[in-house]
């Protein structure tokens, strides 16, 4: 009975693949630090907390406010690749004229929806008096920072918005290409 319910595995053979950096920019390497920063910051939490029994208040904090630097710095990259989450499969069974003109209502809503987003989150950091609870620093900064990530949205939302209607083409308009291109990379 037991050799019965024992299945063979069948072996996995991973290639090795080339990594292709091509599409780093300077802001990528950012968001590289700001990770490596809080990785540190919460490795020493847990070995304050848990090692040495005396856990140091401040990392708490201050990992929250690193992760929420590291998720808009990264919100940048998703950008500035185009890469945010798209319904695709939907695009796939549209004519290709409806595409365009649904890929060119979405640039220009997620374009206008970053700009927004500056700008409250804008008006919020000047309205932000409080003072972080562990180091004395101004939770305004935080703000601020949010503010010039949703600011570099707004502009590679552009860019992108400019791209794709000088190109007639993106991702979602022509995916058949844009697959064929990515396999061609690789």
């Amino acid at each position: 009975m037991a050799e019965e319910e024992r299945r063979e595995v069948p072996e996995v053979h991973l290639e090795e693949a080339d990594i292709d950096l091509r599409d780093l920019r300077w802001d990528d390497s950012l968001v590289l630090v700001i990770f490596w920063v809080l990785a540190f910051i919460v490795f020493l939490q847990f070995f304050t907390r848990y090692v040495l029994n005396n856990s140091l208040g401040w990392t708490e904090e201050i990992a929250r406010f690193l992760l929420i630097a590291v998720t808009f710095t990264g919100a940048i990259m998703a950008t500035r690749k185009n890469e945010h989450i798209a319904v695709e499969f939907v695009y796939r069974w549209v004519p290709r004229p409806a595409r365009r003109v649904a890929q060119t209502l979405i640039d220009i809503v997620t374009t206008g929806f970053f700009a927004i987003l500056t700008y409250l989150t804008f008006m919020l950091s000047g309205r932000t008096f409080q003072m972080m609870v562990s180091i004395d620093v101004p939770k305004s900064l935080v703000y601020y920072y949010v503010s010039a990530c949703f600011a570099a949205m707004t502009l590679y939302a552009a860019w992108n918005t400019w791209r794709h209607l000088r190109d007639k083409t993106s991702r979602l308009i022509d995916p058949e290409a844009h697959a064929a291109e990515t396999r061609t990379m690789e």
